[in-house]
């Protein structure tokens, strides 16, 4: 396949060595003649682990050039990828001034050319890039697009230091596409890694490389305040960690990374408040583990919100426990929803098959009894009766028989934990989805 590549800084240089490497012929684009230079004459643009061996021999082949003719380079070839630097600038927005000014010459280059060209966004961008992309190509190029090109989001996860080993055995690749021509021709790059590729909406595709560095970075910061704490204790943080990581059950697992609502039970406000206690008794600032109780209220006050933004007074909560197959109420993260609620005059009913109120006993019993003692008035047996009556229903948890209530297209539904089934009725809404 003979593909250019725009940019030829760090993600282009790997990428043009890499898909040469795979038998590609690569014409790489760039606005400085040094880096055309070197790659023209064998040599890698950046320092990076096996990069010079892979360029050298792929110059010998024959299969890479370099060129600052972005018309002739585009002309020439069946994809252009897209790997100009997006900078933050000092309000800490990105400056996609590289990618609109590629995206210009890609339109103009195509303007004459009659076969179907598609171009590919490796850069890291924001949602709506590709979008934009898009417009600016069909203005000037005169060209429609998925009619005489297509625009796809392939972002990059390559890390300097690994980034050749990255490329051909990554974890997974993300095509984010809405021309199957396309993607079907673009697909055919990757037809020889050992990795699952994952087709998704371009926005998927452009945020995900944010949420996964963001995610990285909160991971990174976590374990340094874990280290904090023990060092002052003279625990071995490292072997903490350890033991930490080989739980790939719940703690390195999808588990509890779904969007939804706050968390709460008898465990977890428990435990975080002890290990803030005991970092503040230890002298320690740990401003990550210190906000993740703020980061679970802003939840429930989110939850309140979209309850009080569709203007309902008739409210049907179904479940009240702090999570499905369990009658545990202690810090149940709707129990604050539901008593600001009656105080601001809304009615309210409760369903929830594993409370009987006669039953509950210790603390469970004396929790619910200072946060809502007349809970008991609230609960309702009959859950379709209930359904009838309420204006807006709230879904909390995931109870089996949830999924099979009847909800009139005239209700409401506020979703807490994302029921499917629920989705297509006209007057549903998610959380934070």
């Amino acid at each position: 396949m003979k593909i250019s590549i725009f940019g030829l800084g760090y993600v282009g240089c790997v990428s043009l060595g890499c898909l040469a490497k795979k038998g590609h012929f690569i014409i790489g684009i760039d606005t400085n003649q040094v880096k055309i230079d070197l790659i023209n004459q064998g040599l890698p643009t950046i320092v990076e682990k096996d990069i010079d061996n892979i360029i050298s021999e792929a110059h010998i082949a024959g299969r890479v050039s370099a060129t600052l003719d972005y018309i002739s380079a585009v002309n020439s070839t069946d994809i252009s990828i897209i790997c100009v630097g997006t900078p933050s600038t000092e309000q800490g927005h990105l400056d996609l001034n590289y990618i609109y000014a590629t995206a210009s010459q890609i339109g103009t280059a195509i303007r004459n050319k009659e076969n179907f060209h598609i171009l590919a966004i490796r850069s890291t961008v924001l949602p709506g890039t590709n979008e934009k992309v898009g417009k600016l190509v069909e203005y000037t190029s005169g060209k429609k697009r998925n009619k005489g090109f297509a625009v796809i989001s392939n972002p990059e996860f390559l890390r300097e230091g690994t980034a050749v080993n990255d490329f051909f055995n990554p974890p997974l690749t993300v095509v984010g596409c809405e021309n199957n021509i396309a993607l079907d021709q673009y697909l055919q790059i990757y037809k020889d890694l050992n990795a699952p590729v994952e087709i998704t909406s371009i926005h998927v595709a452009e945020i995900i490389k944010y949420v996964n560095n963001s995610y990285h970075a909160l991971k990174i910061a976590f374990a340094n305040e874990v280290g904090n704490v023990c060092k002052k204790l003279n625990i071995d943080s490292h072997e903490v960690m350890r033991i930490f990581c080989l739980d790939t059950y719940l703690n390195i697992s999808p588990y509890y990374l779904k969007p939804g609502f706050a968390y709460g039970g008898s465990c977890l406000p428990k435990d975080l408040k002890a290990l803030k206690t005991l970092s503040h008794d230890l002298y320690l600032n740990t401003p990550l583990i210190n906000k993740i109780e703020e980061s679970n209220s802003v939840q429930k006050n989110l939850a309140l919100e979209r309850i009080e933004k569709i203007g309902k007074s008739k409210i049907l909560v179904l479940g009240i426990s702090f999570k499905a197959g369990t009658d545990d109420l202690r810090y149940s993260p709707i129990l604050a929803v539901i008593e600001t609620l009656l105080g601001r005059g809304f009615k309210l009913q409760i369903f929830d098959k594993n409370i009987n109120f006669s039953k509950l006993i210790g603390k469970n019993k004396s929790y619910i009894m200072e946060k809502l003692p007349h809970v008991d008035k609230l609960l309702v047996s009959d859950i379709q009766e209930a359904v009838e009556w309420a204006e807006l229903i709230v879904i909390t948890n995931n109870e089996k028989e949830y999924q099979d209530i009847r909800i009139p297209d005239e209700k409401y539904i506020l979703d807490l934990i994302r029921i499917l089934r629920f989705e297509k009725h006209p007057n549903y809404e998610g959380l934070s989805w």
